[in-house]
């Protein structure tokens, strides 16, 4: 349950509106700063965080539109109060109950963005899982067909090694019987 708003210029913190509710009890407080204006609420400790900061957003949204160019010029202490009798008390009243049907469809719409994202990431992740599975198999593939590569080098460095001294060796052979037979011979 919202229990107190207050919305204040940041420069010089000087309160532009306040909520009705005084907020001695509170325990837990929210706010935006957007730009030049500091939007505070007071909730319950078990109001939804969410439910909280979309009031502020309502607020945010709201004020900004009606008193957005007179912000900079307020010389006094409250002077839109209007605001609160007009917006503020208005749009607490909506956000008084979490079990209203509006909260639970803001709550609900919530879940679900949060839910694709969890979806998201949760393929994303998947994805990463089997591309690194491709990747694995594909270096267990590298690895065996560069194995077959080396053999093959093997044996055409072999091969080169024959055609290059076979002749010489036969050559060489064939001097070396004639010598010896030479020898035998005469």
């Amino acid at each position: 349950m919202v229990k107190l708003t207050m919305i204040a210029r940041v420069t010089d913190g000087l309160p532009l509106a306040e909520g009705l509710d005084d907020g001695r009890d509170m325990q837990d407080a929210d706010y935006i700063i957007e730009g030049r204006v500091c939007y505070l609420t007071m909730c319950d400790r078990a109001y939804p965080k969410k439910l909280a900061f979309q009031y502020l957003e309502d607020l945010k949204n709201e004020f900004e539109r009606g008193y957005g160019n007179q912000i900079d010029t307020a010389a006094r202490p409250y002077a839109f109060i209007k605001f609160v009798d007009t917006f503020i008390q208005k749009t607490k009243k909506l956000y008084q109950d979490t079990r209203t049907q509006r909260n639970i469809a803001k709550l609900n719409d919530e879940l679900y963005e949060v839910h694709q994202i969890m979806t998201r990431n949760v393929q994303e992740v998947l994805g990463v899982g089997e591309k690194l599975d491709q990747v694995s198999q594909m270096s267990s593939r590298l690895t065996s067909e560069s194995r077959v590569y080396a053999d093959k080098a093997r044996d055409l460095n072999r091969q080169a090694l024959i055609r290059k001294w076979a002749p010489v060796a036969i050559v060489l052979g064939v001097v070396i019987l004639l010598f010896w037979a030479r020898n035998k011979i005469w």
